[in-house]
């Protein structure tokens, strides 16, 4: 039986749904690269034999190498990987701007494309299958009225039908690829929302935890046979309203 642990890549890994994810890999027995901006700075990740951090915008190519070239010369394999990685604002959507849609661009899809593009290459050198989990967000397919995140949106949304694309496209070699999205959650991004306002957005008024999200991280990278599922993670916001 094969014991070299298996390795992970997760982006947006200093704080947050990132970093749980990244603790949930390390308590597995996994080997984990861990960027973000600034993940060196991070309180809730730190260096470890285990986990190599990679500083760096996943939005640059030149990051996304990276991530690859020190998974491989550290942990020798890429066998997961977590698109994390992504930022969130709110405006009504005549007041976007240029700025607003580049920074969206580059982070949501420059930062998934790059970085993906590479580990499927080193999973199909490989040739041992693996898992791609992406975090969309649930608002992508179903509105939420007063939640002004149109522009946003265009990026999660792509990010969904990528998904299922490239799910079809690597099936036969046995890299699954998923995507997890997410209601409301509890993490620093909403520090400052009041409770009142979080629990509305959640039919069972219990917006999701970090752990809730890695959860279903880890179900889709463990799950051998789903594949271009959209996972949602949203107290049922995703099917009603209420």
């Amino acid at each position: 039986m094969n014991s070299t642990p298996k390795t992970a890549i997760v982006t947006g890994a200093s704080q947050g749904i990132g970093a749980g994810i990244v603790k949930a890999f390390v308590e597995r027995g996994f080997n984990v690269v861990a960027n973000s901006l600034k993940v060196t700075q991070s309180t809730e990740v730190a260096a470890s034999d285990r986990v190599a951090l990679v500083e760096g915008d996943i939005g640059d190519p030149v990051t996304a190498a990276r991530l690859v070239e020190v998974a491989l010369s550290r942990f020798k394999s890429i066998d997961v990987l977590v698109n994390n990685a992504g930022i969130f604002f709110t405006k009504p959507f005549t007041e976007y701007t240029a700025d607003d849609f580049k920074s969206l661009v580059s982070t949501n899809l420059g930062g998934f494309l790059y970085v993906t593009q590479l580990a499927v290459k080193q999973l199909l050198a490989q040739k041992t299958g693996g898992s791609i989990v992406t975090i969309t967000a649930a608002l992508a397919r179903n509105p939420i009225r007063g939640v002004t995140a149109a522009v946003p949106m265009i990026t999660k949304g792509g990010l969904e039908t990528v998904t299922q694309h490239l799910a079809m496209e690597y099936a036969e070699a046995g890299i699954r690829v998923n995507a997890v999205a997410p209601g409301t959650v509890y993490t620093p991004l909403h520090r400052n929302t009041p409770k009142e306002v979080m629990e509305s957005l959640s039919p069972m008024g219990r917006p999701s935890t970090v752990k809730d999200i890695t959860d279903a991280v880890l179900y889709l990278t463990d799950a051998a046979t789903v594949t271009g599922h959209i996972l949602y993670v949203d107290g049922g916001a995703h099917f009603g309203r209420w």
